[in-house]
């Protein structure tokens, strides 16, 4: 159920491929980066160490706009093409990295993130539809294994990266550099991606530079950043000063005329972008792609989506499994899932086609998907927890670098899992894979106190690390084997959506599992210390991640049996574009 384009393999084609799996690995990079920014970004929108759960809003409007949005823009890329979907996905990232650079309080950040979440999210299912429109079912292996390779090795650069820009600058460094990259890579996108041959892209015509929108553009970048940033230099001056002072009494920045000027630039460039001729982004026919991608069905999708990931990104898992609010969020989530049943049934081209994902593998994926970020997100979370309640109380470094021998691995495991793939079916590289997770977490659910000293400690570390990454290739493979080219940007969406919505509904199950284990113990043995009994809580969520990790292990033997990632035949091999 895939083809490969004409130059499949093409020095262009590799050239294209190696600049969106950089696009996805910067992009991921983003994703852990605030974890070392969120201090001083708490600091700068008014929010004290004390009143963490304020600032939720910046971690989980990046993962809202990151998970809600997917299934459109996938559907968007399956009917547009995948390198127009790669360049408005990086005009999103560098659009929203801008606010969140500049942004003077929560509100402001809070956007820009979740611009950052829709942009950076977007570039995976693009990436990954491009990969099945470049190459046929039995050669995608390695990309795929490639581009899981960047996307999870983000996890290990982030930190570093944010720890090197913060020690010479701010944290605003960080977003300010992500945007020149973004602009960079749009750019080189257009050269690169000018004239390849993708699933669903229109005819490409040469058109004129649209100096009008250019300028507006222009007019709006630079009033909206003196606006935010107010140089001390202009804002001391006795004339220039007076375009920070607002027009209306306790009125915000937005009413200064500098606020006003670049709101009002802002509002012709949208106006221009719909009415111009050859705008620099057509508004229109974006609008009119969503529409035919089923906008209504994408908007329900994403209203459950949203609901699930308010309902447990926004609760303390130390304290309940969802926020105060949780419940409701899920009450609604539900609504927007039946009214989504209900829109799939009467709509003439919903956003997820009939039949696209009847295939035993292709709902097989998300299942499988979806427990292996279950699993996944015990390690990320509780193995450098672990090495806080042991050996490392005082060094959240220290800790860091124990869970990073095991994201050390998982790219190195992601790029074996795509070369295993052209030797083995789908199901044994992923079943391997999570079946070597499983162990590993056994190991550590068997991890006392000293565990951490000795060096057979690294062993578990680095075949979970390894484990996973075996099996990201394959579940993708397995999807895009089975799915047809007018829906792999659509499908790969929903893998990366099932993979982190097991992960906020994991770290909330695994968490009350562990903290249940707590309370049993400190009840029946009360001489207990808080570390023995932080071990305790500790060894019962690696024992449940490994059930999950074992759990996916099983289904993707069962589910993936009739994935054909491996042998096709030779008439679909040479066929171009399906």
């Amino acid at each position: 159920m895939g083809g490969a384009s004409p130059g499949v393999g093409s020095s262009m084609d590799r050239a294209l491929l190696a600049l969106c799996a950089f696009a996805v690995a910067f992009a991921a990079v983003d994703t852990y980066v605030v974890v070392l920014a969120l201090p001083d970004m708490m600091a700068a929108a008014g929010i004290s160490v004390e009143d963490l759960q304020q600032a939720a809003p910046i971690v989980s409007g990046f993962l809202l706009g990151y998970i809600a949005t997917l299934p459109l823009i996938g559907r968007v890329a399956d009917l547009r093409g995948q390198v127009p979907v790669l360049r408005m996905s990086l005009a999103l990232f560098a659009l929203g990295s801008a606010l969140t650079a500049v942004s003077p309080e929560l509100v402001t950040m809070v956007v820009g993130r979740f611009l950052q979440g829709v942009g950076g999210g977007g570039l995976v299912p693009a990436t990954m539809s491009l990969v099945a429109a470049l190459y046929p079912p039995h050669r995608r292996g390695i990309p795929l294994g490639l581009v899981s390779a960047v996307q999870e090795f983000g996890s290990v650069l982030g930190p570093l990266y944010g720890a090197l820009v913060l020690s010479f600058g701010t944290w605003r460094a960080i977003f300010a550099l992500n945007l020149a990259v973004g602009v960079l890579l749009i750019l080189a996108l257009r050269v690169l991606g000018g004239g390849t041959p993708t699933a669903g892209a229109a005819p490409v015509r040469r058109r004129r530079p649209d100096l009008v929108g250019l300028a507006l553009l222009l007019v709006t970048l630079g009033a909206g950043l003196i606006t935010f940033v107010q140089p001390p230099a202009i804002k001391r001056d006795l004339t220039w000063g007076q375009i920070f002072i607002p027009t209306v009494e306790d009125g915000s920045r937005w009413t200064t005329p500098a606020g006003l000027v670049a709101a009002l630039a802002a509002a012709l460039f949208l106006l221009w972008c719909w009415f111009g001729r050859d705008p620099l982004v057509d508004l229109r026919g974006w609008l009119r792609v969503g529409v035919e991608a089923d906008l209504v069905g994408a908007l329900l999708l994403g209203a459950a989506l949203a609901g699930v990931v308010l309902a447990f990104a926004t609760a303390d898992p130390e304290v309940a499994v969802f926020s105060p609010q949780g419940p409701w969020f899920l009450v609604a989530a539900a609504i927007a899932a039946v009214a989504f049943a209900v829109h799939l049934r009467r709509a003439a081209a919903p956003v997820v086609p009939r039949g696209a994902l009847r295939a035993t593998p292709a709902w097989g994926s998300l299942v499988v998907s979806f427990l292996v970020g279950w699993a996944l997100i015990a390690a990320l979370v509780d193995i450098p927890l672990f090495a806080r309640t042991t050996v490392y109380p005082d060094s959240q470094l220290s800790a860091a670098l124990v869970l990073l021998r095991f994201l050390a691995a998982l790219p190195v495991g992601a790029l074996i899992g795509g070369w295993l793939l052209q030797r083995l079916p789908a199901g044994a590289v992923a079943a391997g894979g999570m079946l070597a997770a499983s162990a590993a977490f056994l190991v550590m659910a068997r991890w006392d106190a000293t565990s951490l000293e000795s060096f057979a400690a690294n062993i578990p570390l680095v075949l979970g690390g390894l484990g996973f990454g075996l099996a990201l290739a394959p579940v993708n493979a397995a999807m895009l084997a089975s799915t047809t080219d007018e829906a792999h940007g659509l499908a790969s969406a929903l893998v990366v959506v099932g993979r982190m919505v097991g992960m906020l509904v994991g770290i909330s199950a695994l968490t009350t599992l562990g903290l249940r284990r707590l309370y049993e113990e400190r009840a029946a043995r009360p001489e207990l210390s808080l570390t023995e009994l932080g071990v305790l809580q500790e060894q019962a969520v690696f024992a449940g991640a490994a059930v999950a990790a074992a759990a996916a292990a099983v289904l993707a033997v069962v589910l993936f049996r009739s994935a054909p990632t491996r042998a096709v035949p030779v008439t679909e091999a040479l066929r171009a574009g399906g």
